[in-house]
């Protein structure tokens, strides 16, 4: 029988369309997702959704502090060099760290729009040196001990910054699809049902991880420091943490949750959360009693296995707060 004169057409032509689906499906693998690229067994992560929380009195103080930055620092001038501008340019960051793997563990990935060229020359100018790695390149940067981090400029959206070994990490789980990050469910990863990944921000602690300190702070046997002394040593038998904030108008809605392993412990921790906050409104009822319908809205409230302390900080609290501070 005689063979079509496009048989040998047709099969490269297949060929070539198999080595492109293939080619998806491994650009489909690939994530960009900060989350993903978080270790699973990080000890902490931290979510700032900087774009909403510099619309609060506490991110216009930040601000107001980056303007105050001398004209002739350093940081200034990387500013000025790269165009950058954290109050327009930056949306997310995303923080990580296990304190136990040292400082090279630190890991802070930046959601934005960048100049890659312009950050790439000034890095150059600072010393960095670009290297190449399996999963991509990055800038090496190098302090007077010859040891220092290291910044991946991914893409004009994307920023990995960190210790040299926790950046390389992150751009394997990039290219893995997230393989061994947060998003795969492993460590802080199962407990992410715990935040609200939309807050304004939030945070996952392992406390287990943590360096503990059991000596109370000395305050002279007051009886102020009895709810205080009662919450130290509720947390003591606490293993996670789960912070989240969000932005309402000016104002801060929050919400705290410890998990403790058995009910006496989280009866404990509740009660002493209730006792700090009866203290608290004695306390500020004559110094600034517009403070006491704010801690009166307070909440304590157990949940499963953990307890969660939940309110509301309005935006003429925050800005006291800010006042105060000022006067310091």
């Amino acid at each position: 029988m005689r063979r079509s004169p496009f048989t040998f057409a047709s099969r490269l032509a297949l060929a070539a369309a198999l080595a492109l689906v293939c080619a998806d499906a491994r650009a489909v693998r690939r994530t960009e997702d900060p989350i993903a690229l978080v270790p699973a067994d990080a000890a902490t992560v931290a979510v700032l959704h900087w774009n909403e929380l510099k619309k609060t009195p506490l991110g216009e103080r930040v601000l107001a502090n980056l303007d105050h930055i001398s004209a002739d620092d350093d940081t200034a001038r990387f500013f000025r060099e790269t165009g950058l501008t954290p109050s327009e340019d930056i949306d997310t960051i995303t923080v990580a760290m296990s304190p136990s793997q040292g400082n090279d563990s630190a890991l802070v990935l930046f959601e934005g729009r960048f100049d890659l060229a312009r950050i790439a020359k000034a890095l150059t100018a600072r010393g960095a040196t670009l290297e190449a790695s399996s999963s991509g390149e990055l800038y090496r940067l190098s302090n007077r001990n010859g040891e220092g981090g290291a910044v991946a400029l991914v893409n004009r959206n994307l920023l990995v910054c960190g210790g040299d070994a926790a950046v390389r990490a992150a751009l394997a789980r990039r290219e893995s699809g997230g393989e061994g990050g947060l998003g795969s469910g492993q460590g802080l990863g199962r407990q992410l049902s715990r935040v609200d990944m939309d807050a304004s921000a939030w945070a996952l602690v392992d406390l287990t991880r943590l360096p503990r300190h059991d000596a109370a702070p000395e305050d002279g046997h007051s009886r102020e420091g009895e709810p205080a002394r009662a919450v130290i040593g509720a947390m003591k038998s606490v293993s996670l943490l789960a912070l989240q904030t969000t932005v309402r108008g000016d104002s801060l809605d929050f919400r705290a949750s410890g998990v403790a392993s058995n009910d006496d412990d989280r009866q404990n921790l509740e009660d002493a959360l209730r006792g700090v906050l009866a203290m608290w409104r004695m306390a500020v009822q004559d110094k600034s009693p517009e403070l006491v319908p704010v801690i009166r809205k307070f909440q304590v409230e157990s949940d499963g296995d953990a307890v969660s302390i939940r309110g509301t900080l309005p935006g003429t609290f925050l800005r006291s707060l800010e006042s105060r501070s000022a006067k310091k």
